[in-house]
């Protein structure tokens, strides 16, 4: 060791004196693994005193604090300017003598003839259990040679100042002045076989089960997401493998002259396991042994050499979920078949007790006529019905052996009823449906609801509530069916029979249209580009948060010295929330809608703001060129018959492409009355103490609320509900947790009369374990990104652009976050969902229905979504 006089430059491995603040991270924890006796490769500390020697030797501090102060939060290119410009000071400034003296003095003594290293950064703020500092800094792999490793360690320091790093600095408020970074040389292992131990598992939060990612060569490939590990879940207990997923490892990291590359794994080799059972049991006991050094779950990265085993480096798990809620899904019949399918879809969360007793018999009141007018008789027609599992909502199918012969014999007679139905689809919806929704709604206009009898509200509330469902009913027997069948019919044919080399794909034909998701964006757009006009009305926009200015909007008071401006931009924004806040995050209307909660919007309305926004306008306009040009020239060189049935398939795929989006948009078309209503019945039972806020009213049953507006309506004493509203709030978030099967009874494959109907399911499977996802690929394209896992509205501030969109389903409400994503996954959904067709537009990957991802993937994560492919690769 040897001192200056501020302190120690070098500190040996297992050092007592290698403190956070000294060494850093990554580098404290590598000396307490070493004193700990663990097989730990020979390695020396570069303290953060020489960091600092390095700093001012060449007088960097104050640059450093000017550059990194130019960078705000809401600015991303002013960090990539600050890091340039400091990282250049780093490559330009001169190794302080001494230093470099004892670096290559410790370095040397590690082992004879230039042993090849890793130098690795370690920031004083890294791997700590509150932080998620790893991967931003660097490392070096396969240096050798005294110069080189000088060179290694001078960019690990310029490292703690790139983009990303001072991004999140600035996102948790870690001050420029309080971080400082030290470099660990650490003798590489040259692996045969490397990976990643996880003390507890990461994606169900089990504490008695360990995870191993394994592959082929150095560990760097796993890090970087660049090959699919195999997964292996250890029994904490007995060591064994309880479960494993073999991948196919395609490339492995190489040590060659200088550093690492990527090479292709030998084909044998790719599909054999890279870890055998005894060593998968030796790493869980060393597993075992440093969490009880640590004493909480760890992220471990380890590496084999001829059969020997190395730890490498030790940090908490962060973000570890709770252990995952399990749930009894019992059958309500032993014979029935459950599906979160049709409007189910719309309803990703378990539902709120006055939705499940309003709304969904409602709802299958509605249906049943429906289900009758093809054919069906009333008894058979009812085993059709929409029904509550742990308070998810699942469609039944509980059908005998007699129900389903029944039904297969009915079904020829369902033709010449059927066809009339779906060419009245848009008639029904255009012209009667929809008017009747919007008049149920409008009889409520300019009333005063507080003037109003309980009873009264509640009889209003179950009149849009069924004209909501009446309008479904009709969606769902015309609309949505003719899209389900245009599309797919159009790109079956064009793929086999009319595309020829050097043709668009056939999505190109029906995107570009003006379906009302698209609207909205745009008339967000247009209220931006308005605002920009007023410099004083957009300085306060732009700092604002969106809580700030939410509440500046309803208080009706101008938070600007020009009032006009201030009340303009007001009367635009609520023109917005007039013509699309009606738009559903959730169909339970326990959950709010943009009218009611705008904060969702402003976000996107700010990020509009900054400039940083592709205009939807000339995104759809050259959609649309490229549709028109694909269509002209296909047509154009077709005749006879293959010109007749291309024409039919093209046009009504493009007629009816963009009208199920402008069908589901006003699914929640009285949704903002109807909460407005409710919430001012539990105003009221606030007042007389027996609930304690109004939004409690969504818990209780639908028969609770009515004889709560009979007493409020004659003056009597309403039975006390805060005990039981309390119990189901908590089971309500407790429930949340799980993960509801897709089908029950759970199953590989979904059959309905014998007929294989898994691809139409709008989610997967149970999906094996590994870092590897498979969906429906619903949107072409692949793209790498950080995960921002979304789970309703008031988490849409978290999302940042460029971020992948990770959430359980989208809704129409959903399309504002569309803009700032790169890319989108989902629990729930199909190559014909909101999230497919919206995706497409904006033309981001997408893979929909993995069943698992809001479980799996955590904010923060990297992850590689592969449109084309259906696949989700999550890195660390």
């Amino acid at each position: 060791m040897s001192s200056s006089q501020a302190g120690p430059l070098i500190l040996p491995l297992a050092s007592p004196d290698a403190s956070v603040e000294l060494v850093g991270g990554k580098g404290a924890s590598l000396a307490r693994l070493s004193a700990a006796g663990l097989p730990v490769p020979a390695s020396f500390h570069i303290t953060t005193h020489a960091y600092r020697r390095f700093v001012g030797e060449n007088h960097l501090a104050d640059a450093i604090v000017a550059a990194g102060g130019q960078a705000g939060a809401d600015d991303p290119a002013a960090f990539d300017r600050a890091a340039a410009q400091i990282q250049a000071l780093f490559t330009q400034g001169a190794m302080p003598a001494e230093v470099a003296a004892l670096i290559e003095q410790s370095y040397l003594a590690l082992a004879q003839d230039d042993p090849p290293v890793a130098v690795r950064s370690s920031a004083t703020a890294e791997d700590l259990p509150e932080m998620s500092f790893a991967g931003q800094m660097e490392t070096y792999l396969n240096v050798r040679g005294a110069g080189e490793v000088l060179a290694a360690v001078q960019r690990c320091w310029g490292s703690l100042w790139t983009a990303r790093a001072l991004g999140y600095r600035a996102q948790h408020g870690v001050p420029t002045e309080d971080i400082s970074i030290a470099v660990v040389v650490q003798q590489l292992v040259a692996a045969d076989v490397a990976g990643i131990l996880f003390t507890a598992n990461p994606v169900t939060g089990a504490r008695d089960e360990m995870m191993i990612n394994a592959a082929w060569g150095l560990g760097e490939a796993i890090v970087g997401g660049q090959v699919t590990p195999d997964t292996i879940i250890v029994s904490r207990q007995t060591g064994a493998i309880a479960s494993q997923e073999i991948a196919s490892k395609a490339v492995m990291t190489v040590r060659v002259p200088g550093g690492t590359r990527e090479e292709p794994v030998p084909e044998p080799k790719r599909r054999q396991p890279a870890l055998q059972p005894a060593q998968a049991a030796e790493l869980a006991r060393y597993g075992a042994a440093i969490e009880q050094l640590y004493g909480h779950p760890l992220d471990i990265e380890w590496a084999i050499r001829d059969g020997r085993i190395f730890i490498l480096q030790a940090r908490p798990i962060t973000a570890l979920p709770a252990p995952r809620v399990t749930l009894e899904w019992k059958l309500p019949s032993a014979r029935g078949q459950y599906a979160r399918s049709s409007v189910i879809e719309l309803l990703p969360n378990p539902l709120s007790p006055l939705f499940a007793t309003l709304a969904l018999p409602v709802w299958n009141e509605t249906l049943l006529p429906v289900v009758e007018s093809l054919g069906f008789d009333r008894r058979l027609a009812g085993k059709f019905r929409m029904l509550t599992i742990n308070d998810y909502a699942y469609a039944q199918f509980d059908l005998s052996f007699g129900d389903s012969v029944r039904l297969l014999f009915s079904c020829p007679a369902l033709v010449p009823r059927v066809i009339p139905l779906l060419r009245s689809g848009r008639a029904r919806w255009a012209d009667d449906a929809r008017p009747h929704y919007a008049n149920v709604v409008g009889a409520w206009a300019g009333r005063d609801l507080r003037a109003v009898p309980a009873q009264e509200l509640l009889a209003g509330a179950r009149r849009i509530v069924r004209a909501a469902a009446s309008y479904y009913c009709t969606v769902q027997t015309g609309i949505l069916p003719l899209a389900f069948m245009t599309e797919p019919a159009f790109t079956a044919i064009y793929n086999r029979f009319l595309q020829r080399s050097g043709d668009p794909p056939a999505l190109t034909f029906v995107l570009g249209f003006d379906s009302s998701p698209i609207q909205a964006e745009k008339s967000l757009y247009d209220l931006a580009a308005w605002a920009r006009t007023q410099p004083e009305l957009a300085e306060y926009l732009a700092r604002a948060s969106s809580l700030d200015l939410v509440e500046a909007l309803a208080s009706g008071r101008s938070p600007i010295p020009r009032e006009t401006y201030w009340r303009e931009f007001a009367a635009l924004f609520a023109r917005h929330l007039a013509h699309f806040g009606h738009a559903i995050y959730d169909l339970d209307f326990v959950a709010s809608v943009p009218a009611d909660d705008s904060r969702p919007l402003v976000e996107t309305l700010k990020y509009f703001l900054s400039g940083r926004g592709r205009s939807p306008y000339e995104r759809q306009s050259a959609a649309a060129a490229a549709r028109e040009r694909a269509t002209q020239t296909l047509l154009a060189r077709l005749k006879g018959l293959r010109l007749r049935i291309a024409r039919f398939l093209v046009h009504a795929a493009q007629r009816y492409a963009p009208l199920r989006e402008d069908a589901l948009a006003d699914v929640g078309l009285g949704w903002p009355l109807l909460r407005r209503l409710l919430r001012e019945v539990g105003r009221r039972m606030v007042t007389a103490g027996a609930i304690a806020q109004p939004d409690d009213v969504f818990y209780l049953t639908w028969e609770e609320a009515q004889a709560a507006a009979r007493a409020l309506d004659a003056g009597q004493t309403l039975e006390n509900h805060l005990s039981s509203v309390a119990e189901r709030r908590a089971a309500h978030q407790l429930e949340s947790q799980a993960a509801p099967p897709v089908t029950l009874p759970v199953k590989e494959r979904t059959r309905f009369l014998g007929l294989d109907i898994t691809h139409w399911m709008p989610a997967r499977a149970p999906q094996a374990a590994g870092n590897t996802l498979k969906g429906v690929g619903a949107s072409p394209g692949r793209v790498s990104g950080v995960a921002r896992v979304i789970h309703g509205p008031e988490e849409f501030g978290a999302m940042q652009p460029g971020e992948i969109l990770v959430a359980r389903i989208t809704t129409p409400a959903w399309t504002a976050l569309f803009a700032l994503a790169s890319g989108v996954v989902t629990d729930v959904g199909g190559p014909l969902s909101h999230g497919s067709i919206v995706a497409r537009e904006y033309h981001i990957p997408a893979v929909l229905g993995t069943g698992a991802a809001t479980d799996r993937i955590r904010s923060g994560q990297r992850l590689t979504v592969d449109g084309d492919a259906g696949e989700v690769t999550i890195s660390r």
